[in-house]
């Protein structure tokens, strides 16, 4: 993954800079389904799904989005066939190689991390993980959480062991347990303003249950590979004459 050249310039919305979105999560939905249209093998499309990842990434540095959080792979992802699944390991990989060595990860102050279960994909994969975290983890004018074999539910379930264990060991009392404990448990603290799903499904898919409550949701029709600037502009636009009333 590397961005182009054209990450010097910005764009203003005319949007109020209280109204305009910090934190952006999206579900990279529809890749495969838009291979199908082209008649090209199935996991082909992630390879346009990661070119327009690159893209975004230039849009949101353009638009001063501050924090990206993508659903590249969910826990139910382990279950696709396994040409696909390898496909997708290698693409991984590549991209991770291809992020140790741009400079320009440290020149925009890009914070990268990677969140679910980490530790189940293999060994080269994971140090190719631990390798970004920690080469980029005191970066911070920008962050992009990759969610990987990620699932909303399973985050929970192991946030929920986290807490008791170390209410075993003393560390915590079950007294103190509370909405912002239970955050510090989480894979990711951070509450995304608005999330959009492409590919047409109106579902949530497991997709961050906590800290997503209190998003704006934005369902779209076209398929990951198809997503444009102009779609993530429409959504931060009508974001922004949204009432964000969050239970008041």
């Amino acid at each position: 993954m590397e961005f182009e050249n054209k990450l010097d310039k910005k764009i203003d919305l005319g949007i109020p800079k209280e109204k305009m979105p910090k934190h952006i999560a999206i579900i990279l939905d529809g890749n495969r389904r838009f291979a199908k249209r082209l008649s090209l093998d199935l996991w082909k499309g992630h390879e346009w799904g990661e070119k327009k990842v690159q893209k975004l990434l230039e849009w949101c540095y353009e638009l001063e989005i501050s924090e990206l959080t993508l659903y590249a792979f969910s826990m139910q992802n382990f279950n696709r066939p396994k040409i696909e699944f390898d496909y997708l390991m290698n693409l991984f990989k590549e991209v991770c190689k291809k992020l140790l060595i741009d400079k320009r990860v440290d020149e925009y102050d890009l914070k990268i991390r990677f969140i679910g279960r980490i530790e189940l994909f293999d060994e080269e994969l994971q140090d190719l993980m631990n390798q970004i975290t920690q080469k980029t983890k005191n970066n911070s004018k920008y962050i992009l959480n990759m969610a990987m074999a990620y699932g909303g539910r399973e985050e929970l379930t192991d946030a929920i062991k986290s807490i008791a264990n170390d209410i075993n060991s003393g560390k915590i009392e079950s007294q103190e347990i509370n909405e912002l404990l239970i955050s510090n448990y989480l894979y990711m603290k951070d509450e995304p303003d608005l999330i959009i799903r492409t590919g047409g499904e109106l579902r949530t898919s497991n997709f961050l249950p906590w800290q997503g409550i209190y998003s704006e949701w934005f369902f779209l029709e076209k398929y990951w590979p198809e997503f444009e600037k102009e779609d993530l502009i429409n959504c931060i636009k009508e974001y922004s004459v949204r009432e964000i009333r969050r239970g008041k």
